[in-house]
């Protein structure tokens, strides 16, 4: 089960009821915080989300408007007590693109660990033992005016383990959470396979964010089968789409084709303009083309559950 709560809308510049671009994923306890514009402490009290939570915080890329909200916010983390480790991923040369950030937030009582995703992705359990084991996140390459990248959080599930399966084959009670998980097992001088235990594979969960990006196929890849994909669209008149190109962004439009060609479930659309007074003006321009497109909004909650 995971809990994803959006906490800001808003691209450039925070208007009055839209912070800049951040967004939490929470699962068994522990978070990753995806972005941190300015504004997203309060945004986050409105929400009535927790920050100390979270074991990450996953940059989609360098521009002030996703990050000038990390000195205060690591601040407050400290003088909250935080001991824990925090890690901060982003793309290439994040220790001197974050350099100057790391000096506005100064001492810390905590360790920060600035890194890039490593090429097979980063299992969540590393970070800290809550985490379900199956809990994993990925990035891949996405175009902005500046190198960036989206985000994909998987939480597989692992097949039915058939209890009555391991009784006929003798497996003792303390290894049947080990097959379940899927690793095999030696007893009495015999291995057992996971296979021989558990039923059917069953789909698990997959969110994704986008961070700032023109149509491409990089986030189509990443986006593909998601249950759920928040995704930027900047500008909402279809007649953009050239300015959109050119400034690195998507209108409503294009993020709606995209989640429509990546067989995505459900759209979130967020990072507006603060041209757009109302997204819901613009809604259909998406609608044509995904129908289940929804506007983001500060404070939207979902709750995403395993199918049953």
């Amino acid at each position: 089960m995971l809990d994803i709560t959006l906490l800001g809308t808003a691209a450039l510049m925070p208007i009055p009821d839209r912070a800049l671009t951040a967004a939490v994923l929470a699962c068994a306890g522990r978070s990753i915080l995806f972005d941190c514009g300015e504004g997203t402490q309060t945004a986050a009290r409105k929400a009535g989300v927790s920050l100390m939570s979270a074991d990450l915080i996953a940059l989609t890329h360098y521009h002030g408007d996703h990050i000038f909200g990390l000195p205060g916010l690591l601040q407050t983390m400290g003088m909250q007590g935080r001991t824990e480790p925090l890690t901060i991923l982003g793309p290439a040369d994040i220790q001197a693109e974050l350099a100057p950030i790391m000096q506005l937030a100064g001492w810390l009582p905590y360790p920060v660990m600035l890194a890039e995703m490593p090429p097979e992705g980063l299992r969540l359990q590393t970070l800290n033992s809550a985490w379900p084991q199956e809990a994993m996140l990925f990035c891949y390459p996405t175009e902005h005016r500046i190198p960036s990248q989206c985000y994909v959080f998987t939480l597989s599930r692992p097949p039915q383990f058939l209890p009555q399966k391991a009784k006929a084959l003798g497996v003792p009670v303390q290894y049947w959470k080990v097959l379940q998980h899927g690793e095999a097992v030696s007893f009495d001088g015999r291995t057992v396979q996971p296979d021989e235990v558990r039923g059917l594979p069953r789909k698990g969960l997959k969110f994704v964010l986008s961070g700032d990006t023109t149509m491409c196929e990089g986030l189509k890849t990443a986006a593909q089968d998601a249950d759920l994909l928040i995704s930027e669209a900047t500008y909402g008149e279809n007649d953009q789409d050239q300015t959109a190109v050119e400034h690195g962004h998507m209108t409503f439009a294009q993020a709606a084709r995209l989640a429509a060609e990546a067989n995505v479930k459900r759209l979130w659309l967020a990072h507006y303009s603060q041209m757009i007074e109302n997204p819901e003006d613009y809604i259909e321009n998406a609608r044509q083309y995904f129908p289940d497109t929804v506007c983001g909004a500060d404070g939207m909650k979902i709750t995403l559950k395993f199918e049953s």
